[in-house]
């Protein structure tokens, strides 16, 4: 485990905290246990840990877990990407340098029965170094911190989850020992339906089977699904999710799409985040992310317009200001893949330029709003992919409309055709949206030059193996002809 009663040495719990922690022990005893797993979110949104018995649940409440560092070195090919033996371990953090350890400490209160997984249970875990700081890399910390910020300004920040995904039957895993590798050969796989009946009931029912698998599931996990559609292209799903708080709701999304994977695959299946898989016929997946503000003093919608005001409240059209100026920079935590910008197409759903509209589907933010008052009065960003980090996803957004809160920004003219716009466009590679953040002052303020360059650092080497690939348009293209 880790340091000797680490968590009341640094004060980490409140009491609310330490009474749900009394629940979860004898929950556990409760349920017969037998494992318990504890997850840290890197700093890709993945999840890692380490499976201990029920009967150390105690005291690794008490003192967490000890995880080694080099976890925070990885690019999404789990490659180590920082020299974690100099000194500082390539962070210019002591406490972070020889591939030491940090202490993964349970969040109570997400503790869960795992029911696809006999004997199982599961609970999320912050990140601290071994002085009791918290994580300088940690994407939840940063999430709370950003929210924190919010909170100042009288307000909190509520988020709904619209997410795409494809789900396959599982032909071959490719486990032959010379499929292995730093990425490994991914599985082969074969539809479960054709697709392109886009909302038909007949295409719901041919792929009920699969919904039935994984709907059970998570509502036993008590997730906030509220729908569950067949999208327009083969074997794509979507899942919306009911409004929550926004760290709670990027704890969902963590949890909703680890799980999606697991449960599928315990059943014969292949579940994908990737934005645009690279199989025939396959079309682009996004993550629509729903926001809007409450007053913290009485709950009401603050994005909401009065009988005097058009589209949104003062608050609204400065927070949206906010989020349009810095969507550069917010790129690489929105889309931070190289396959998400293949999604980017005129006319596709899928916004290509900083614009926004009423109720446009072609814009990158579209608001959403039944007149003076209306309490489901938001907007939602459309630029994501399915593969963002949730914390950093809308800590963005959040860190983006409070800079335009501070500073009063006001938006552009809204738009009624998105794709004819003059506007600025997005980033259209991870390249130019990785120099965008680099080149982000507001970022860099409300994030720090250390994370900034660390996060930037991780994106790069990414970038590097990407460009040093034969890809196989290079072969077809140039190995006849030259």
């Amino acid at each position: 485990m880790g340091r000797t009663d680490f968590v009341s040495a640094n004060n980490l719990w409140c009491q609310k905290d330490f009474t749900e922690a009394e629940r979860v022990v004898k929950l556990v005893k409760d349920s017969g246990l037998e494992v318990i797993r504890l997850s840290y979110p890197d700093q890709h949104g993945m999840l890692r840990g380490k499976t201990i018995m029920a009967s150390e649940i105690e005291q690794a409440l008490r003192n967490g877990c000890a995880l080694t560092t080099t976890l925070l070195a990885k690019d999404t090919s789990h490659t180590t990407v920082f020299p974690v033996f100099s000194p500082g371990g390539g962070f210019g953090i002591p406490e972070m340098e020889n591939a030491g350890d940090f202490i993964a400490v349970p969040v109570p209160n997400t503790f869960r029965l795992l029911p696809w997984a006999p004997g199982t249970g599961w609970i999320l875990c912050d990140g601290y170094l071994a002085n009791g700081e918290p994580v300088p890399f940690s994407t939840r910390q940063i999430l709370k911190n950003a929210l924190s910020s919010l909170e100042d300004s009288g307000l909190d920040y509520i988020a709904g989850i619209e997410v795409e995904c494809h789900v396959y039957r599982l032909e071959d895993p490719m486990l032959q020992p010379e499929n292995a590798g730093q990425p490994a050969h991914p599985p082969r796989v074969s539809l479960i339906a054709r697709g392109y009946n886009y909302l038909t009931e007949l295409r719901m029912d041919e792929l009920d089977p699969v919904f039935e698998i994984v709907r059970r599931e998570l509502l036993a996990l008590r997730l906030p699904l509220r729908t569950m559609e067949t999208e327009f292209g083969p074997s794509q799903f979507e899942f919306t999710f009911a409004p929550a708080p926004g760290l709670e709701a990027a704890d969902n999304m963590v949890l909703f799409r680890n799980a999606v994977k697991q449960i599928c695959r315990r059943n014969g299946y292949h579940a994908t985040f990737m934005c645009r898989p690279g199989l025939p016929n396959a079309f682009a997946s996004g993550w629509h992310l729903h926001q809007s503000l409450e007053h913290r003093s009485d709950g009401a919608n603050a994005l909401a317009p009065n009988r005097s005001e058009k589209l949104l409240s003062s608050i609204g059209m400065s927070f949206a200001a906010g989020i349009l100026q810095n969507a550069p920079g917010a790129m690489v935590f929105t889309t931070p893949t190289v396959n998400g910008y293949k999604r980017y197409k005129p006319n596709s759903l899928a916004p290509d330029r900083i614009v926004w509209g009423r109720d446009n589907k072609g814009a990158m933010l579209r608001v959403v709003s039944a007149g003076p008052g209306d309490p489901a009065t938001r907007i939602e960003n459309r630029v994501g992919e399915p593969a963002a980090n949730p914390y950093l996803y809308i800590a963005s957004q959040v860190l983006s409309g409070l800079h335009g809160l501070t500073n009063e920004l006001v938006p552009p003219a809204i738009t009624d055709d998105p794709y004819a716009s003059s506007a600025e466009h997005l980033p259209t590679n991870l390249i130019d949206a990785v120099n965008a953040l680099d080149k982000s002052t507001m970022f860099r303020k409300a994030l720090g030059n250390r994370f900034v360059d660390y996060f930037l650092t991780i994106k790069r080497a990414e970038i590097a193996r990407y460009l040093s690939t034969v890809s196989d348009w290079e072969h077809r293209e140039y190995f006849e002809l030259f």
